[in-house]
């Protein structure tokens, strides 16, 4: 059978065990129609990028399936007309990642390791930076005159 990954954000009033609830309904919903949940990761109430439905937070879960087909569209209706899935998203992959998944990883990291994205390192060892001598900046930057133009014009 296909392999699918589908992410879902719940409302941010609902309680941890009300997602797993809500979790168990996806899940049931799949076995009835033949498929089977691998393995479930509850990611938490994390900040959304933008405001949907007058919703700041959401909790995020990820769910990876082994399933026809079928049994994914009946999925998505069934999370279509849930009220308290805000967004969801399904995609077909080759295989299921072993392990946590990437967000639980960093989530798990102490510390972030250095000269990554971001990282501003120390600013005064580096080469190329603004400390040293730039010369004349031409200070006031308003008046600068302009030198003499010659009588008989600029032919060239």
């Amino acid at each position: 059978m296909p392999l699918y990954e589908t992410v879902f954000i719940a409302r941010q009033d609902l309680t941890p065990a009300q997602v797993e609830t809500l979790t168990g309904e996806i899940e049931t919903t799949l076995k009835a129609q033949g498929g089977k949940v691998t393995k479930t990761e509850q990611w938490g109430l994390r900040t959304l990028a933008y405001r949907i439905n007058k919703n700041k937070k959401g909790h995020y879960t990820l769910v990876n399936i082994d399933a026809p087909a079928a049994a994914i569209a009946e999925m998505e209706r069934t999370m279509r007309i849930h009220d308290d899935v805000m967004r969801y998203i399904t995609i077909r992959v080759d295989e299921h990642e072993e392990g946590p998944s990437a967000i639980l990883r960093r989530a798990n990291d102490d510390e972030r390791p250095s000269g990554g994205f971001g990282d501003r390192g120390d600013r005064s060892s580096r080469s190329g930076d603004r400390g040293g001598d730039r010369g004349d900046r031409g200070g006031d930057r308003g008046f600068r005159p302009r030198p003499p133009r010659s009588e008989e014009g600029d032919a060239a």
